[in-house]
């Protein structure tokens, strides 16, 4: 298996087990009330496993962002151009190709 899947196949596992913490973490807490609407509700289950999984999506994405961000070369050597500075002030001359038209005067 390439080591790129080794590596998302891993921070997806990580994750969702962040997800699983984070839940809960809310439903401890009872933010909003979600225990207790959960609790008393008969299809309460589907709300969790849609809480785990969703934020389960964004916390994986975030794990691999972060671990192929991480990832960078350290390159020490310079490689941009001389640090001379170009004159950008210096006027250039715009041929117009139509005149402008005259102003008209209101007559009263």
């Amino acid at each position: 298996m390439p080591e790129l899947v080794r590596l998302y196949i891993k921070n997806v596992f990580f994750g969702f087990g962040l997800s699983a913490l984070f839940v809960s973490a809310l439903l401890y807490a009872n933010v909003g009330n979600l225990w207790h609407l959960i609790s008393t509700s008969n299809v309460g289950w589907i709300a969790v496993v849609m809480l785990v999984f969703f934020n389960g999506v964004v916390f994986a994405g975030v794990q691999f962002a972060i671990s192929i961000m991480r990832m960078e070369a350290q390159d020490d050597d310079p490689q941009g151009g001389k640090r001379v500075p170009v004159a950008t002030n210096i006027p250039a001359r715009v041929k117009v190709a139509a005149e402008a038209p005259k102003a008209r005067v209101h007559e009263r």
